[in-house]
């Protein structure tokens, strides 16, 4: 932070939403430099077992998705937290912290996790296919990788489970 900057003064409840679709979304970069920074900083934390040449190119595999469907679930993710969260958390979360940017970053991922978001996310790859016909078959293509990776996770997620076996180091 520059000499100049200032830290976000205390939010209002009515900040809240706002101010924690900003913090999820200046994490959640459109650049693909940032992108893959962000990711591989994001495996180094849960995959400590993942070397740097490992996350790097598994950060490069990720596709990118659209900006407006970012901000549509971040949006989406700060209205369920206001709703479900008690204020004088919520308040914390708003701090303008580093360290608080990265928990509602964090509480997003585990949003879009959810079994409600893995839906909305469907529909809206869907809609969003059927509104730009142009990319109908990049659109197709990306949201095939998604749905097959995430469907590849969820069963490995229940094969761990019903063997009572943690996730395999490497």
């Amino acid at each position: 932070m520059s000499a100049h900057a200032k830290k976000p003064g205390p939010a209002s409840p009515d900040a809240f939403p706002d101010r924690i679709r900003a913090a999820v979304l200046a994490r959640i970069s459109t650049t693909p430099e940032r992108r893959h920074e962000a990711l591989r900083e994001l495996f180094r934390v849960t995959r400590p077992d993942m070397d740097d040449d490992a996350a790097r190119a598994l950060a490069e595999s990720i596709p990118p998705l659209v900006p407006e469907l970012h901000e549509k679930w971040a949006a989406m993710f700060a209205a369920r937290l206001v709703e479900t969260v008690p204020e004088n958390q919520v308040a914390l979360l708003c701090d303008g912290s580093p360290e608080n940017g990265a928990a509602l970053t964090l509480a997003y991922l585990m949003f879009l996790e959810s079994e409600r978001m893995e839906k909305q996310t469907a529909e809206d790859l869907e809609a969003y296919r059927r509104e730009h016909p142009e990319l109908t078959e990049k659109g197709r293509e990306l949201a095939d990788e998604v749905f097959a990776r995430r469907e590849a996770a969820r069963l490995d997620k229940a094969a761990r489970y019903a063997g009572g076996k943690k996730r395999p180091t490497q």
